[in-house]
């Protein structure tokens, strides 16, 4: 689970929503998405990867599962209005950073854009506050989102044209990491027979996001793709709309005109 694959996450958390185990939900997604990656790694005949892969993957896995276990955990006992948007930012801002410094910085036009796209993310994660100004669930948010962010710098460090078969590492390391805590917490995980089809998708979407990050920052910048892949509530939000019938608030009309108008200009930048 990453930054690239939120919109897989937001899927998932649904799912936990209509009492399926969380652990559950993430160690079968985790699973499914290592088969997926074994396979396409296999039919693709990519390259065995290097051991710098190797010890990337694995921090990888550690990161990203310490983000989605974090997350949940803080949408459990805080408020979305507080984790969502804390979490989205410190996942696209991390990686930006890493990426000016590691890279070059990218052209102005290039990083107005990404400016943008990070305040309409802020925008569109926000959620109605009725709770008071109370900030529970931020330490974990926080840990979420640095644990997303600092797995998208892992797996832009992997070797160019490795993409799939480090992510069989990875998935397999989350799925380890999971099922560690179902049994050092004797955690419930059996998640209803009706479920396990949406779940299994929830893996195949969040491998999808994954594949294409990984692809997006070897192409070019890890900054440009963090960004990008970042605005994902965008994504969802319009989704929440069309099916089931969500209002779109001003503050998220904002928003999403924000992100049309980065990608717009992080696009023409790029060129």
């Amino acid at each position: 689970m990453s930054a690239a694959a939120w919109g897989a996450g937001d899927f998932g958390g649904g799912l936990t929503s209509r009492r399926a185990p969380v652990f559950g939900v993430v160690l079968i997604s985790q699973i499914v998405g290592m088969a997926m990656a074994l396979t396409i790694a296999v039919l693709g005949r990519e390259t065995f990867p290097e051991p710098a892969d190797l010890a990337w993957s694995v921090a990888a896995g550690i990161a990203g599962g310490t983000g989605i276990v974090s997350l949940y955990r803080a949408l459990a006992i805080g408020r979305m209005a507080v984790v969502a948007p804390v979490t989205a930012v410190l996942s696209a801002t991390i990686p930006v950073v890493v990426g000016f410094v590691s890279d070059a910085v990218p052209p102005p036009i290039v990083v107005v854009g990404m400016g943008l796209a990070i305040v309409a993310v802020l925008l569109v994660s926000r959620v109605p506050d009725a709770a008071g100004g109370r900030s529970a669930g931020l330490p974990l948010a926080v840990l979420a989102g640095t644990g997303f962010g600092l797995f998208g710098v892992c797996i832009s460090r992997l070797t160019d044209g490795h993409v799939f078969g480090p992510l069989v590492l990875v998935r397999a390391t989350e799925a380890v990491l999971i099922a560690t805590l179902i049994l050092a917490t004797r955690s419930s995980w059996r998640p209803p027979r009706g479920l396990v089809l949406a779940i299994c998708l929830v893996g195949v979407l969040d491998m999808a996001g994954n594949g294409g990050y990984i692809l997006s920052a070897q192409a070019g910048s890890l900054a440009v793709a963090a960004v990008l892949s970042s605005l994902y509530p965008v994504t969802t939000v319009i989704l929440a709309a069309v099916f089931l019938h969500e209002r779109i608030t001003r503050v998220h009309a904002v928003g999403i005109g924000l992100a049309a108008i980065a990608v717009t200009l992080i696009a023409g930048g790029s060129k």
